[in-house]
């Protein structure tokens, strides 16, 4: 009986001794690390294509000019087209005043192709939200002030 009580107990602490041998033992971290790690940095996030920008501006652009399918299938071309060289021109980083011209260029250029795949009505609402920034709420606002001024 002895016997067998040592051997159990020589068991039992063969047991402990060898689980602790893998670092579950005694640690309360059960194998992991005791030291922090450091977070990874943050990745900036990677800048929107022109077919992006202009998928995400598209809505706002339709409510507030109130085109219809056609329309906004060639507003949208011609947006793309235009912000594709703003970004080139970004890009390239030139000097002030020549970036300054590009732009214009690149405006004057948009503004014509608008001009002639709008009607004119709908090129006017369509200057007006550029002029607003794209923000069919500003502009909305400025047309109430407006028919107020208008009515008194």
């Amino acid at each position: 009986m002895k016997t067998k009580l040592l051997i159990l107990f020589v068991l039992v602490a063969g047991l402990h001794v060898a689980h602790s041998q893998y670092g579950y033992g005694m640690n309360r971290y059960y194998g992991r690390n005791a030291i922090p790690q450091a977070d990874a940095p943050d990745k900036k996030p990677e800048p929107l294509t022109a077919e992006e920008i202009v998928e995400n501006e598209m809505p706002n652009i339709i409510e507030a000019v109130g085109l219809n399918d056609f329309e906004a299938a060639v507003v949208s071309s011609i947006l793309t087209k235009y912000v594709k060289q703003r970004i080139e021109l970004r890009i390239l980083e030139l000097e002030p005043e020549q970036s300054r011209a590009a732009y214009e260029k690149i405006d004057r250029a948009e503004r014509e192709e608008l001009m002639q795949g709008l009607p004119p009505e709908k090129f006017e609402a369509m200057e007006a939200l550029k002029e607003s920034g794209y923000d069919a709420k500003k502009l909305k606002k400025k047309e109430k002030r407006k028919r107020k001024k208008s009515k008194t």
